[in-house]
């Protein structure tokens, strides 16, 4: 009989990918499933790109690259992170990796040793914890509510770090908030982080450009405090920008030393990224920022849309977002509530029913370490997230 190790034990499934199978699962009955779980907009993949792909193939750019991605990508991908943030990198400052949720994963690798830690605020992205402790790292969570408008503050910042404080992880625009961190917040960091040399910043940027209020380009901590630079990993990719989750590319700039480790990791595990996705995220880079721009306008109306129709329901608060395409949804008003023979007790409780019952998938906030909220993707359209939210009455119409 296989015996699995410790890590196989303790690992836990991704709660959104295990939320998207179980609403397939209902689709395939055939129920009318609506889901809001997962990241991923329901626009295709720009035409231009989407071209580019098709011609890699037909002229056979089919082989294997360097581990770290071809240099024509990392050269694209600087000449990107100079004109957002302002930051020059070199190609070898530059790695290329199977989607950026592998790239936090190879990083965290590469600066956790056993028994260091990792600062993460709550609410957070679903797989950073595991991603931590799948790097033998021991997650610091820090709890931050309404309060904080769910967001780190210096204070708390300070108060996590210890002796054992490796990392600090963090992503702006939020997923799951929506919400992001201004210039002065991010300065307010820094200043916390120039007193401990030791902690590496993980930037998690993979919305920065999904941004409502009339900017291109989410504030950035290299913006307020370049300073930070040899010791701040820029994680972007393809998969939100620019509609490319299939294609699984994204990307790290950083220190060199850290770079090139990345990318031996890389070379010993996933080898190197697909050459036609590579070649499909260069042609995106270079020509697709009016694709963006209306990608923006129409996730503007979205939101707002969304929010006019969740207007009607006193049992939610919704956050505005300001970037990304989720709303952050507090239902504590539900919990404690009976459902026919059904009480709910916890946001898990409240979502399993949303779908078993009404047919809507949604991520509870248990999975982001905060209890009594939920988070729902508005990368839909503004009939389908209406009729969501008409389902989502319905149920809270039979609480008792």
């Amino acid at each position: 009989m296989v015996q699995l190790s410790k890590r196989a034990q303790n690992l836990k499934t991704s709660p959104t990918l295990f939320l998207v199978a179980k609403a397939k699962e209902l689709a395939a009955q055939g129920h009318d499933v609506i889901s809001l779980t997962v990241g991923e907009p329901d626009w295709p993949t720009f035409d231009i790109p989407s071209k580019a792909g098709i011609e890699a193939i037909e002229k056979g750019i089919t082989k294997y690259t360097p581990a770290n991605g071809t240099v024509e990508l990392r050269q694209a991908i600087g000449v990107k992170i100079k004109n957002e943030l302002g930051q020059a990198y070199s190609t070898k400052e530059i790695t290329v990796a199977s989607g950026a949720k592998y790239i936090v994963f190879a990083a965290l690798q590469m600066i956790c040793s056993p028994g260091d830690e990792v600062i993460i605020a709550t609410p957070y992205w679903v797989s950073y914890p595991t991603m931590v402790e799948l790097a033998d790292g021991v997650p610091h969570i820090v709890e931050c509510g309404e309060d904080e408008n769910f967001k780190i503050t210096p204070e708390k910042l300070e108060k996590a770090i210890n002796a054992r404080t490796k990392g600090f992880l963090f992503c702006s625009p939020s997923n799951p908030t929506g919400l992001l961190y201004s210039a002065e917040e991010l300065k307010a960091l820094a200043d916390v982080l120039r007193r401990h040399p030791q902690v590496v910043v993980i930037s998690d940027d993979m919305y920065n450009r999904l941004v409502f209020d009339g900017t291109t380009v989410a504030p950035h901590i290299l913006q307020v405090a370049p300073d930070l630079r040899d010791r701040t990993v820029v994680v972007n990719g393809g998969s939100k920008a620019y509609s490319m989750t299939g294609w699984r590319i994204g990307w790290a700039a950083g220190p060199e030393k850290l770079i090139t480790a990345m990318a031996d990791y890389q070379s010993q595990s996933t080898g190197s990224p697909s050459s036609i996705s590579q070649h499909a995220a260069v042609a995106a880079l270079k020509n697709c920022e009016p694709d963006i721009a209306e990608v923006v306008k129409k996730l503007i109306a979205r939101k707002d849309s969304g929010l006019a129709e969740f207007a009607s329901i006193p049992q939610f608060k919704v956050a505005n977002p300001e970037g990304a395409f989720y709303y952050w949804v507090d239902i504590k008003a539900c919990l404690g509530k009976n459902f026919g023979d059904r009480h709910i007790r916890t946001s898990k409780d409240f979502c399993d029913i949303l779908l078993e019952k009404f047919f809507v998938a949604t991520v509870p906030g248990v999975e982001c370490g905060s209890e009594g909220f939920m988070r729902l993707s508005f990368a839909v359209s503004e009939e389908t997230m209406k009729r969501a939210i008409t389902r989502m009455k319905d149920f809270i119409s039979q609480l008792s």
